[in-house]
Order: structure tokens, then sequence, then C-alpha cells
């Protein structure tokens, strides 16, 4: 195998992996602290643009109390980004 192609190799896995691999770890990471960082009474958003404040924790669902009345759903329905935005 000629150098320069085992170089060229390398590179190109080097490169795939710190533009596509490393953030989405990254933000697997981010969104798994927001999950476990919720607490009763947190204002969310859904990533079905639902507001609601959060009325019961358990491991994997929450109760989100809305003006209709209070919705179960899994925690992974919770966007991060846009109840960031609610809070700011």
């Amino acid at each position: 195998m000629n150098p320069s192609l085992a170089i060229q190799i390398v590179l190109m896995i080097a490169v795939f992996y710190f533009l596509l691999i490393r953030p989405q770890q990254q933000r697997a990471k981010k969104e798994k602290a927001f999950e476990t960082g919720l607490k009763v009474g947190d204002k969310i958003i859904t990533k079905a643009g639902i507001h609601g404040k959060i009325a019961e924790l358990n491991e994997d669902t929450i109760v989100v109390e809305t003006m209709a009345g209070k919705i179960k759903m899994e925690k992974s329905a919770i966007s991060m980004e846009m109840s960031a935005k609610l809070k700011a």
C-alpha cells in the first residue's frame, strides 16, 4: 500500500470523526444532562410545540400541566433548545 494513500485515509477518518461523530456525541451528552436536570415546576416546551409546566417527574416520563389539562409524555419529547429560550 502506498504511504500517501494510507495518510489520506487516516486524514479522512479524522475529519469524519471531528465533523460528524464527535459533535453528535457532545449534543447527546448535553441532552442527557438537560433531561436529568429537570425538576417539578420547570417551564418547558415540547418538540411538538406544547408549552407547559412539569407537574410530575418519573424515571422516563413526565406529566406536563398545560392550559387544557395534564398530559403524560416521555422525557425525550422535551425540546432542550426551545425550553432554554423560554427561560432566557
